[in-house]
């Protein structure tokens, strides 16, 4: 279950296309949180639901989306990559139209959950092509050129779904949402190539499933960067979650001004994947992580101090917030691909447990930390503090440990 024995990468040409393709496919997990952020006041007054109700619809989609975590790479690792991804894309369509339909908030929690159980399927299965076909400073630029286009989600959703929210309402939003699904879903049939040959499939026979899950959460090592990885994100995750307080409550901006936040955030996100990107191959993962870390800290710093001494001008309390994302991406791809390679034969796998211990702990974050946190900026900086602490413990921990791999 571990070693060299999986499929070797082989000599392929890494490219925008494949890199946008696979972008594509993993941004529909952050564009069904985003895109419907500004359409919270009218989603609760159209069904007649408490802010906490439709607060409530974030996180039922992230708890649905983190349970199915757990499948999508192993389905792939014994089916192929190309039919699962092929099957969340017909699976979300189905569900976003039933978002688009419903009447009552019981009903929406409902295709919520649906929508959250389709989409990790390209994030999860992306994840494991391009480690399939590249290995080295090359996986690791393909992986920062999928992050860089990535990023573009969480500045466009919000102001697209604020803008159709204004114009068409906000149901507009999941019938955008739909079109986009059945554009990718034309595209993938046409284009998105089987990364898996047979030989190199797994067995879904329950046993098997069984061991191999319990040999990747029985390492040490997975356990310390899925955790690392996990409170990185939820630095700035934090302030997604609460962006509708955190903008039109605490900073004062409307629901078409979500750009204030979202904007930086995904500026810092892309250049941090470019220079991940450009760095690979000069650095080794351990320099350039701790390069990322230094720049998360001094963001940090920065945010706390904006918070109490709170600086005139929306711009002073998101430019931490962009400093942060910007550290966090450049940390990412060389982390993921330390992951991906403790388990050479079950990258899928991998993938999904890594995925589902991130989302996981992010719906637990939208749905009881965020709320609780977003009362003050004071609290939310706190929380960044929190967060970067407890992943840059675990990341010391891993250095530390007997015989890590070349981080």
């Amino acid at each position: 279950m571990t070693g060299p024995a999986g499929p070797a990468p082989g000599s392929y040409t890494r490219s925008w296309r494949l890199a946008a393709m696979l972008a594509a496919l993993a941004m529909l997990g952050p564009f069904s949180i985003d895109t419907y952020l500004p359409a919270f006041p009218n989603i609760g007054a159209d069904l007649a639901a408490t802010p906490l109700e439709v607060q409530q619809t974030m996180s039922a989609y992230l708890f649905a989306y983190a349970l199915m975590m757990l499948w999508h790479g192993a389905l792939s690792d014994a089916l192929g990559r190309r039919p699962v991804v092929l099957a969340g894309l017909a699976c979300y369509a189905l569900a976003t139209l039933g978002c688009a339909l419903a009447g009552s908030i019981e009903v929406l929690w409902l295709f919520r959950v649906l929508q959250g159980l389709c989409a990790g399927a390209g994030l999860v299965v992306g994840r494991a092509m391009i480690r399939d076909r590249f290995h080295g400073p090359e996986a690791q630029r393909l992986m920062s050129q999928v992050t860089l286009v990535f990023g573009l989600a969480p500045a466009l959703a919000p102001i697209f779904g604020g803008m159709l929210a204004s114009a068409f309402g906000w149901r507009s939003i999941f019938v955008a949402l739909l079109g986009v699904t059945l554009l990718l879903l034309a595209l993938s049939l046409a284009a998105l190539p089987e990364t898996l040959p047979p030989s190199h499939r797994r067995s879904l026979a329950p046993r098997s499933l069984l061991a191999d899950y319990r040999t990747v959460l029985g390492r040490r090592e997975f356990l310390l960067l899925a955790g690392m990885v996990t409170f990185n994100f939820s630095g700035f995750f934090l302030y997604i979650a609460s962006a509708p307080v955190f903008l039109m409550r605490h900073l004062g901006l409307g629901s078409t001004e979500f750009a204030w936040l979202f904007v930086p955030m995904v500026i810092g996100i892309m250049l941090g994947a470019f220079t991940s990107g450009r760095v690979a191959g000069r650095l080794v993962p351990r320099q350039t992580i701790a390069l990322g870390y230094a720049i998360m800290f001094t963001a940090v710093a920065l945010n706390l101090a904006g918070t109490w001494l709170e600086p005139p001008g929306v711009a002073w309390r998101v430019l931490p917030i962009a400093i942060y994302t910007f550290g966090s991406s450049l940390i990412m791809p060389s982390v993921t691909l330390t992951l991906l390679d403790l388990f050479a034969r079950n990258r899928g796998m991998v993938s999904s447990l890594q995925s589902f211990v991130q989302i996981f702990f992010s719906a637990v974050n939208a749905g009881a930390v965020a709320p609780f946190l977003a009362q003050s900026t004071h609290w939310l900086a706190l929380g960044m503090l929190v967060a970067t602490l407890a992943s840059f413990s675990l990341w010391h921990i891993y250095r530390r440990s007997p015989g890590p791999s070349s981080s």
